[in-house]
């Protein structure tokens, strides 16, 4: 798909404007003064203008009533409702130009949002933090998400704007900017992007295209209609864009689960073939994964390169409720479905990928999930925090403040080494306690309507916790969760981030060398809480886990192999220790 139908097109002699608008009679192209343009078939509207550039800006005026921004608007300087500006991307002077990406098995994510990530809440700040990362041991950088939104703070799940990086954190040069120097330091850069709804505020789709949306209701509002080409279009050239004009190294979409398509889950198939179609074009390495509640293991194939169809990995959910029951003992919600043994649920994910396998999930009232043991440890990426699992609670507290240290330090000693992929959210390597709450900054009614919204669903919080609870509305909010760089020379921070880099020390020197063509094993979890677990290695070798989660010493049966992690073991296992072995 390199002949692209959406967005403003430079052209040797100016630009060719096109929007489609299959319900307006008569639409006008606004620079300096209007332009009518052609109507073609199926609702194309067209102008080719001469002398225009990249930094024209433009709206279009929808039958003399409405003026709105392009819906694949490259970039939005005054936000949602102001003009678009016309970029180009090839003018940028990328300096890692032969970059080609790195291996799956290499990938060690840390999860990130640019506005908080330093004060300062640019792609240019961002920069001068690519070096802690690679110090750590991290191998990729994830996003969330960048689609312009209302305002100057979101989490990014509420882009209205799906092409338009958006403009409080930067211009696009600033963005390429940070990519071009994260290659430069051998990182990848991957985007969450999200392809279930719209934003609240600022999408005027329904006005002049509302074949865009069904009568179907997603968690966020209309559901998008992909069964209609154009809208099957403008996705599939939206996640082509963000990897080939910034390039990107690979995506993460956003709650698949919520893609309302009859048939199943073709657009995803076409997604991936098309970005498998560019990374052969450039021989470059394009990872695609996913974050899909239905468990859908049929989707998931990481060793298939380039992509033609599935994906590389799924969040894993499930590993991390396990061990967010196991430390914290909560039970509300989906937490739910993991309260009869989260040590043996723990295990089955380590000897298997998913815990819901098929199973009827008393949460969701249905079953959920497939099969997965037959997949490759790397098709899951498995966590022990994330935006998500911080920020919807209502305070936006992080693990540190509801597990004892013991426990994270032996979780994150298991997430770090076995052969899945590891994911950390932002400060977590040092053990950061800096909140990360919902925020926002929406006006009006809107704004009134996500205050009331958040006071039902969190009503238990708020009678609990009062004015504590944030206000996701307030500036102070988000500077709350600015992450807290000085948290690394406390004490307690150089000792977590010490024990972080030995880990993936020993990841990447033991564990990335033998984990193309690595397999499950077995895992099982005793009553006493040790737990064990094996996986063969892609040179045949053998990696063998011996942990104790629990408070007690406990005995274990012979221990085999090279240790590369942890104390040489005795007739016992410490509380909250982590031996791993290789042979």
């Amino acid at each position: 798909m390199n002949d692209r139908q959406f967005g403003p097109l430079l052209t040797n002699y100016g630009t060719r404007f096109r929007l489609w608008a299959p319900a307006a009679q008569r639409v006008e192209v606004m620079l300096e003064q209007p332009h009518a343009m052609r109507r073609g078939d199926d609702g194309w509207f067209t102008a080719d203008i001469a002398g225009v550039k990249a930094g024209a800006r433009y709206k279009f005026r929808i039958d003399d009533e409405l003026d709105v921004p392009d819906p694949a608007s490259l970039f939005q300087p005054e936000d949602v409702f102001g003009a678009s500006e016309v970029i180009d991307h090839d003018a940028y002077p990328w300096r890692a130009a032969s970059w080609r990406g790195r291996p799956w098995q290499e990938a060690v994510i840390v999860e990130a949002h640019v506005g908080t990530f330093t004060r300062e809440g640019t792609y240019r700040a961002m920069i001068d933090r690519l070096d802690h990362l690679v110090e750590t041991g991290i191998t990729a950088l994830e996003l969330m998400p960048l689609a312009d939104f209302a305002g100057s703070r979101n989490w990014g799940y509420d882009g209205v704007l799906w092409y338009a990086p958006d403009s409080a954190y930067g211009r696009p040069e600033d963005l390429k900017a940070l990519i071009d120097e994260a290659h430069l330091r051998g990182l990848m850069v991957m985007l969450d992007v999200v392809y279930n709804h719209f934003g609240p505020e600022g999408n005027y789709l329904g006005r002049y295209a509302p074949s865009f949306f069904t009568e179907a209701r997603t968690p966020w509002g209309s559901a998008i209609d992909y069964r209609v080409r154009q809208v099957r279009t403008f996705a599939i050239e939206n996640a082509l864009s963000w990897l080939r004009g910034y390039r990107f190294d690979g995506l993460r979409l956003d709650a698949v689960n919520s893609i309302v398509e009859p048939g199943g889950l073709s657009l995803l198939h076409d997604i991936s073939a098309e970005a498998g179609q560019l990374a052969a074009e450039t021989g470059r390495h394009i990872h695609l994964v996913l974050e899909n509640g239905d468990n859908r293991a049929s989707i998931l194939d990481p060793v298939q390169d380039p992509p033609h169809g599935k994906y590389r990995a799924q969040w894993n959910d499930d590993y991390h409720h396990a061990w967010r029951v196991l430390m914290t003992g909560e039970k509300q919600g989906y937490y739910g479905d993991y309260q009869r043994s989260p040590r043996s649920d723990i295990a089955r994910s380590l000897s298997s990928g998913f815990i819901y396998q098929g199973e009827p999930s008393a949460f969701r009232g249905v079953r959920r999930g497939e099969p997965s043991g037959h997949l490759a440890p790397t098709a899951f990426i498995n966590f022990l925090q994330n935006h998500d699992q911080i920020g919807n609670r209502a305070l936006g507290d992080r693990l540190e403040g509801n597990a004892d240290a013991r426990m994270i330090e032996a979780a994150l000693q298991i997430l770090l080494i076995a052969p899945h992929i590891p994911m950390l959210f932002m400060g977590e390597e040092w053990g950061s306690t800096v909140p990360f709450p919902f925020f926002c900054d929406f006006g009006g009614e809107l704004a009134d309507a996500v205050r009331k919204g958040r006071r039902v669903e969190l009503a238990w919080a708020y009678a609990e916790y009062g004015d504590e609870v944030p206000d996701a509305l307030a500036a102070s909010t988000r500077d709350s969760a600015v992450l807290d760089w000085d948290g690394r020379d406390a004490p307690a921070g150089r000792k977590r981030l010490t024990m972080v880099r030995k880990l993936l020390q020993v990841r990447r020197q033991q564990i990335v060398p033998r984990l193309a063509g690595t397999a499950f094993g077995k895992a099982e979890a005793a009553s006493n809480g040790l737990l064990t677990a094996d996986w063969r290695m892609g040179d045949g070798t053998a990696l063998r886990l011996t942990a104790n989660l629990s408070e007690k010493a406990v005995s274990h049966g012979e221990a085999t192999g090279t240790p590369i992690w942890g104390s040489e073991l005795g007739n016992s296992v410490p509380p909250w220790s982590v031996h791993w072995r290789i042979g």
